[in-house]
């Protein structure tokens, strides 16, 4: 009852962050407990003899750990050039305030007051991501991660954006606000070059919607909420047949 329960939270997590902008949905793992082992009649063998054999008792099953599953959720286009997605492998860097890295697949970025892209918390992106110049008309980024910035008074200042990935994604530590940090599990980050190498491409004015399937978070919480009550039940059952073994024993 306990794991149904957990699995009930991983589901209703899911489902309310089914609008979140890069959000990945999680799924419970469950492992069995232990048994106990006694000794029942076995088969009967050669000369009449019995063998015995064992009889395991299991212990009810424990949730072991969440996985994080990163496939990649649908493309919404926005229009602001602000607003980058990224299509395939990848995570955008971001630098906290106490000066650590943090990763994030929401692209849904702002300018501060120093013309510094930052995230919707103000926190400044790194992997290349520079200043806004003071003048710029358009900022225009391509699949490549090329940034060019047009100013008024007719030139261009340019930069090159680098992605972060991991050999293990699901390893990452889930920071909240969309952000992730770096485990012994998830290993070091490597950076790379949008649309090089196994890295994916960057889509302007559009952003990556969560990868959460209402119709199979719906199914998942049916299948959770059957087997807490079927459990429920069980443990009465067991309950009723305790009540009635003591009464008969008076």
């Amino acid at each position: 009852m306990q794991s149904q329960q957990t699995n009930l939270d991983v589901i209703s997590n899911n489902l309310a962050n089914v609008n979140t902008t890069g959000y990945k949905v999680m799924r419970p793992q469950f492992q069995d407990l232990l048994y106990d082992t006694t000794n029942a009649a076995g088969s009967q063998q050669g000369g009449g003899n019995q063998v015995p054999a064992s009889l395991q008792i299991g212990q009810g099953s424990m949730t072991a750990g969440t996985e994080r599953i990163f496939t990649q959720g649908e493309m919404q286009q926005t229009g602001s050039d602000m607003d980058v997605a990224i299509n395939g492998s990848g995570f955008f860097e971001v630098q906290m305030p106490d000066g650590s890295l943090a990763f994030t697949r929401d692209g849904s970025f702002k300018l501060d007051s120093s013309g510094r892209i930052v995230t919707n918390e103000g926190y400044p992106l790194q992997g290349g991501f520079q200043a806004v110049p003071v003048g710029t008309t358009k900022v225009t980024i391509t699949n490549s991660g090329t940034v060019t910035y047009t100013l008024a008074s007719g030139g261009d200042s340019t930069s090159q954006i680098q992605l972060a990935r991991f050999i293990n994604p699901g390893g990452l530590e889930a920071q909240g606000h969309n952000l992730y940090k770096d485990t012994k599990a998830s290993g070091a980050p490597e950076l790379g070059t949008p649309g090089q190498n196994g890295f994916g491409t960057v889509q302007q004015g559009f952003l990556e919607l969560s990868n959460v399937s209402v119709v199979q978070e719906m199914v998942n919480l049916i299948l959770a909420q059957r087997a807490y009550e079927v459990n429920s039940k069980a443990v009465q059952a067991a309950d009723e047949m305790m009540q009635t073994s003591n009464n008969l024993q008076r």
